[in-house]
């Protein structure tokens, strides 16, 4: 059987952080968009990071870290239409667990249990926070069909309300489920 696979979402634009904000570091020096993929890597063995065209040294900081570097050339139509190229990178997956490159506080033990749940059988998962569903989401081999249709800026979000019922919230400690980083101020 197809094992789980973790995506990368490292294609957007930056708009509102000035600047590309995945190659900015963290307090320890290390780039935002390796602390992700690094996170994602210690909880899967097979992560496909998609980026924009011309990143190339976000690709080759992502290849550094083992992640297999997809470019989506539509990429500034939006996050579905490089969810669904990453899907489409990795269909013989059984299951992918979605990750944003500008989400690098989130535990690696909290990736591992929606990667536990979703290997029990969930047909989607998402990690929560006092009571507030987080990321990544993780989504079975049935809804790749749905992903790789997935177009323009919307990523998954009409996916999971329409799949309400389908959704298994994982109670975490975590509170990096939720703490992107839009602007600079968003680091302190």
């Amino acid at each position: 059987m197809a094992d789980i696979v973790g995506i990368l979402l490292a294609a957007g634009a930056a708009t509102r952080f000035g600047s590309n904000k995945l190659l900015h570091p963290l307090s320890d020096g290390t780039p935002i968009a390796v602390a992700s993929v690094r996170n994602l890597r210690a909880a899967l063995p097979r992560v496909v990071a998609v980026i924009r065209p011309g990143a190339f040294e976000l690709q080759e900081l992502l290849r550094r870290e083992s992640a297999e570097v997809t470019v989506c050339e539509r990429a500034e139509e939006g996050m579905g239409t490089t969810l669904a190229h990453a899907v489409r990178a990795s269909r013989e997956a059984a299951g992918w667990v979605i990750a944003l490159a500008d989400m690098p506080f989130i535990r690696p033990e909290t990736i591992r249990r929606v990667v536990e749940r979703l290997t029990a059988g969930a047909a989607i998962v998402a990690p929560a926070w006092q009571g507030e569903r987080g990321h990544p989401v993780g989504f079975a081999a049935r809804f790749g069909g749905d992903l790789e249709r997935l177009a323009g800026d919307a990523g998954a979000r009409e996916l999971l309300k329409g799949a309400r019922t389908a959704v298994e919230l994982v109670d975490t400690d975590d509170p990096g489920i939720l703490r992107d980083i839009d602007r600079p101020e968003d680091l302190a």
